[in-house]
């Protein structure tokens, strides 16, 4: 069991902390001016000076990156010396996280917007010297909301902020598109939705089952010169959309590149 300060408690921070609450035995303190709907069994500060002489075993930031430097050097002073800086927050590296802690250990934790119902995609990057027991601790945290993909590198990280972190944003505007062409073709909204989202769930439903590729699976459904062939050829016949997947993630992996 150990004791975890929470700095910052949005959206995502908040999502993230009701599953780590409920999952773990560990102790939550928030630092947050606002008031806040916490878990029965975290508490809030408002201030550092709130926090009295408590000491911490795990920093875990979720601010808004451009606010980090100016309200974490107050709240380091309460990790203990072997303590653990850690982040959710997008678009601030490791190395600038270090580089305020000297000598401490470092872990981002990149989620994705599904860990607010337990089904997030959480990437992982340790920077310098961390343990295994460390290590652990944060998968454990990070379980609690869904999968888990340790890399290497923080530019591995970065690319995996351009397909999962980003992604539920493509998927959504690809959802909205489908839907929109649904309700096109004389669907009232409702069924347009339904049938678009049942549509998808589905088939990634039946995909996570399967153990035929992605490929295989598509053209188990496509006939030659059928409905769905029609529909593939004006969707990818020339590899437009491939094309384009491609420079969405290019272009998301570009601008976190961008912001380290």
């Amino acid at each position: 069991m150990s004791k975890i300060l929470l700095l910052g408690c949005g959206n995502m921070g908040g999502a993230l902390l009701k599953a780590w609450a409920a999952k773990t035995d560990h102790i939550f303190t928030v630092a947050d001016p606002a008031q806040l709907d916490l878990p029965g069994n975290v508490s809030r500060v408002g201030s550092v000076e709130e926090l009295g002489e408590d000491m911490f075993d795990y920093l875990i930031i979720a601010l808004k990156p451009q606010i980090i430097d100016e309200v974490l050097p107050a709240y380091l002073p309460r990790l203990s010396p072997s303590g653990v800086l850690s982040s959710i927050a997008a678009g601030y590296s490791a190395e600038r996280l270090a580089a305020h802690a000297p000598g401490r250990s470092v872990i981002r934790i990149m989620p994705n917007l599904p860990a607010v119902i337990g089904k997030g995609v959480n990437g992982l990057y340790a920077h310098g010297s961390v343990s295994d027991k460390e290590s652990r601790e944060i998968e454990q945290l990070a379980l609690c909301s869904g999968e888990t993909v340790w890399v290497e590198s923080e530019d591995m990280l970065d690319r995996l902020t351009a397909v999962a972190g980003s992604g539920p944003g493509y998927v959504f505007e690809m959802l909205r598109a489908y839907v929109e062409a649904a309700e096109n073709l004389g669907f009232s909204e409702k069924d347009a939705r339904n049938l678009v989202l049942g549509t998808v769930r589905g088939t990634v439903e039946l995909a996570l089952e399967s153990n035929q590729s992605l490929e295989e699976l598509r053209k188990s459904v496509t006939s030659k010169g059928g409905t769905t062939a029609a529909g593939l050829n004006a969707l990818n016949g020339g590899e437009e959309f491939s094309a384009l997947i491609r420079d969405t993630l290019g272009a998301a992996y570009k601008r976190a590149v961008e912001l380290r």
